[in-house]
């Protein structure tokens, strides 16, 4: 990575995954709370104008977090994020898709498996999340439905919260 201070996003359609690699100038902790409290989610887990709405979280191996992402015009997109290993402040396992207000998953959606990992580093802390979808059409419909410049922006603003101290 050429410049740690930005989000760099791997497709790999061979492999049928995308990663997102970003280091954030904040210790480990406080970025595994950014990823793993809702109150703290809710802050940049969403491009603006949009932002994340939980609904529940239940944060433990089988449990998840069932959040709307929200538009200007009080629109709602559902997501899940299940939990399926925790390691804390090390690493999560994951999977997330796309579903309705009561957790059930959109499956003519993609559905990804993966991890985030958490690495102390010299600045701060590196953060590699690492997503496997089904089929290569799965992750051409991820990059055509904005994800990257999405997930870029989300990042840019989780920075932004920890140089301003409010995490």
């Amino acid at each position: 990575m050429a410049n740690n201070s930005k989000t760099l996003v791997i497709k790999d359609l061979k492999e049928k995954s995308i990663l997102v690699s970003r280091e954030f100038s904040a210790p480990r902790d406080k970025v595994w709370r950014a990823y793993t409290e809702s109150e703290y989610l809710e802050k940049w887990w969403g491009p603006q104008p949009w932002k994340a709405e939980t609904k529940s979280i239940s944060f433990t191996v089988g449990g998840y977090w069932l959040y709307a992402m929200v538009g200007r015009k009080n629109e709602k997109h559902w997501s899940r994020m299940d939990y399926t290993a925790i390691k804390p402040y090390e690493s999560l396992e994951i999977k997330d898709g796309f579903c309705d207000e009561e957790g059930n998953l959109n499956t003519s959606l993609p559905v990804s498996t993966g991890s985030i990992i958490f690495n102390p580093s010299d600045s701060g802390t590196l953060v590699e999340f690492k997503m496997f979808y089904n089929t290569e059409k799965e992750v051409e419909t991820m990059i055509e439905m904005g994800f990257e410049q999405g997930i870029t922006t989300c990042l840019e603003q989780l920075e932004r919260l920890f140089q301003e101290n409010k995490i």
